[in-house]
C-alpha cells in the first residue's frame, strides 16, 4: 500500500505565489514586457494566481494566458490515443514579451519543452522563463525553473499530486511514496 504524506497546504500555496510574484518583480524590475501563461490544467489556475498577486503588489494588469499542450507532447499516444484537447487562450502577442509560463510540477522536463514548442506557434518572445510549484528532480532534459516553490527528492516511481481549488476544491500537494 503506498504512503501519502501531504508536502504543501493551503497557507503554503499563499506563501509561494506571493514569494514568486515578488521574485518575478525583482529579477524584471517591474513588469514591462512581461506576460504569464499557465500550462493547463493546473499550471493556468497557479499563473493567474501569481498574475493575481503581481497585481496586487504593482497596481498593473498583466498580461495572462492558459496553453494547452497535449498536441505537443511526445508521448502522447502513451498517454491516449484519443488525447482530450482543450482550447489554448492566448489573448496577447507573445512577440518580443518575457514570457513566464506556469506548471504545476517539474518532473523529466518534456512537459516543458511541449510547452515551449507550442508557445513558438504563438509568435516569438524574447524571453521564456519557467515558474513552477514543485521541483522533484530526474529531468530527461536540461530544463530548470528560474522561480519555484519547493525542490524535493523524489523516487522515480513516486507520485507527486497538486489539487487547486479552482479546479478540485482544495490547495494540496502530496506525495504517494511506496
Amino acid at each position: 500500500m503506498k504512503k501519502r504524506t501531504t508536502i504543501l497546504n493551503d497557507q503554503d500555496f499563499k506563501r509561494i505565489i506571493t514569494r514568486i510574484a515578488h521574485e518575478i518583480i525583482e529579477k524584471h524590475r517591474g513588469t514591462q514586457n512581461l506576460a504569464l501563461v499557465g500550462i493547463q490544467t493546473r499550471g493556468d489556475f497557479l499563473a493567474k494566481r501569481v498574475a493575481d498577486q503581481i497585481q496586487k503588489i504593482e497596481n498593473v494588469d498583466l498580461p495572462f494566458g492558459s496553453m494547452d499542450i497535449n498536441m505537443y507532447r511526445d508521448d502522447w499516444t502513451k498517454i491516449s490515443h484519443k488525447p482530450i484537447v482543450r482550447p489554448s487562450n492566448i489573448p496577447f502577442s507573445v512577440d518580443d514579451m518575457d514570457i513566464i509560463l506556469v506548471d504545476d510540477v517539474l518532473f523529466t522536463g518534456r512537459t516543458i519543452r511541449a510547452a515551449m514548442d507550442a508557445l513558438m506557434d504563438f509568435g516569438r518572445p524574447s524571453r521564456i522563463e519557467l515558474a513552477i510549484l514543485v521541483d522533484r528532480g530526474h529531468r530527461e532534459l536540461p530544463i530548470q525553473a528560474d522561480y519555484k516553490g519547493i525542490s524535493m527528492d523524489t523516487a522515480h516511481q513516486d507520485m507527486i499530486t497538486v489539487l487547486v481549488k479552482e479546479n478540485d476544491n482544495k490547495d494540496i500537494v502530496y506525495i504517494e511514496q511506496d
